[in-house]
């Protein structure tokens, strides 16, 4: 009984020296679970930022999270380093002491080492190759930050390119417009200029020929002439160079010839401004000869569109606008209330052969006269009855003393021309 506890006591103690071992004699290694090993270096979390951000904000704090986190990684890699060079010395301490064992002793130590790598600069590879990785994808976050950033800024840059363009268009069209109108206003004014060239000519060559028929002189007097308007258009007339002054009064007497139908249209008319038709005798379409003061009306009993030379005579007075109508030295109508108390306004343009919407133009061609006239005469007082019936007769020469007929005093336009006529001895003819 005694020697078994000695025997006993014996164990606990060499047990207990196994147990304390010396400083710096061996260490022994046992072997760790793969989890345990990847447990021991934690990898930091990323801290996310709360809130609604733009895609650029959102890649700049991803950039500096990255940046952060390589920071980490290289203060780790360096930790880890230093623990690596520890456990390898740590290594070669545990297997020089397993080196002189036993071998079954040898395996046993060998197996307690489990899954650690053989190489430790295996793992500096494997986080190199972890920190690379990590570059590269700074690197591309960054890379996409740039392009996003300048895609952000291209729509405005492309805007303004745009803006430049469409007002580069803009004055190229205003020019194009301009240039559009200059040609037109001197296709206009060429237009203008050729065709008052043309009536220029062609009165020049209707003066020269009538000249030449004339014998190159004169009539044989000053009045023994016809104003021909032989075509119903809006540019063929007669103008007197006289105007009239103011009348209270008048008589107004002419010999004409027309077979015009329907209507021989304007004989003569009087324009003033703010009245184109101050004094105006007219037939136009199977309206009756109507004689017009200051755009009131009086129609006419008169009836001379059979061909044949009339002598035709108009008087009329501001008081009580009294007027009468003589054809071929007989008063055939009388009437009263035409424009009473207006005085015919002096300064304005007397026009034969066309009635005028304006003062000398915008003639309208169905009004035009189509025939011949002449001894258009203008007095300042009421003729009387014997006085109409002697001119009418060509027993008496009488001329207007506000208007005569005389060569120099009427001009011709647009093809009208100045014949020489001995109106009374024509009129015997169609007698």
């Amino acid at each position: 009984m005694l020697a078994l506890l000695a025997a006993g006591v014996a164990l606990a103690v060499a047990a207990g020296a196994q147990d304390v071992p010396a400083p710096g004699s061996r260490f022994v290694c046992t072997a760790l679970p793969p989890e345990a090993v990847h447990a021991g270096c934690p990898l930091p979390a990323m801290p996310m930022q709360g809130g609604a951000l733009s895609p650029e904000e959102e890649l700049r704090a991803a950039v500096l999270q990255l940046r952060e986190t390589v920071v980490q990684q290289k203060e780790t890699l360096g930790a880890q380093r230093e623990a690596i060079r520890e456990l390898t010395g740590k290594l070669a301490r545990c297997e020089g002491p397993a080196g002189g064992k036993a071998p079954g002793r040898a395996a046993a130590g060998k197996d307690t080492m489990g899954d650690l790598p053989r190489d430790p600069g295996h793992v500096v590879e494997q986080l190199s190759r972890s920190l690379q990785t990590l570059k590269d994808r700074l690197e591309s976050l960054e890379h996409q930050l740039r392009v996003n950033v300048s895609n952000a800024a291209l729509p405005g840059d492309f805007r303004e390119v745009l803006q430049r363009r469409l007002g580069e268009l803009e004055r190229q069209l205003l020019r194009k417009v301009a240039e559009l109108e200059d040609e037109k206003s001197l296709l206009h004014n060429e237009t203008s200029a050729h065709r008052q060239k043309t009536e220029s000519t062609l009165n020049a060559l209707l003066q020269r020929v009538a000249e030449l028929e004339r014998g190159n002189s004169a009539f044989k007097s000053p009045d023994a002439f016809k104003v021909s308007l032989p075509l119903r258009t809006n540019y063929l007339y007669g103008k007197i160079k006289k105007t009239l002054p103011e009348l209270y009064a008048f008589t107004i007497c002419l010999w004409l010839r027309s077979s015009a139908s329907p209507g021989i249209g304007t004989p003569f008319s009087y324009a003033v401004p703010g009245q184109a038709n101050e004094i105006v005798l007219i037939e136009w379409g199977n309206n009756p000869i109507e004689l017009l003061i200051n755009d009131k009306v009086a129609q006419l009993p008169l009836f001379v569109s059979d061909g044949k030379w009339h002598h035709i005579c108009v008087t009329w007075t501001t008081r009580d606008g009294m007027w009468e109508a003589f054809q071929d030295g007989e008063k055939l109508g009388t009437g009263e209330n035409l424009a009473p108390w207006h005085p015919i306004k002096p300064g304005g343009v007397l026009i034969l052969g066309q009635e005028q919407d304006t003062i000398g133009g915008r003639f309208d061609a169905t009004q035009a006269f189509v025939g011949e006239l002449s001894q258009f005469n203008i007095w300042d007082r009421v003729l009387r009855a014997q006085e109409i019936v002697n001119i009418a007769n060509c027993s008496t020469n009488m001329p207007g003393n506000i208007i005569p007929w005389v060569d120099n005093n009427v001009d011709v336009f647009g093809g009208a021309s100045k014949w020489p006529v001995e109106t009374c001895e024509e009129r015997l003819l169609d007698l």
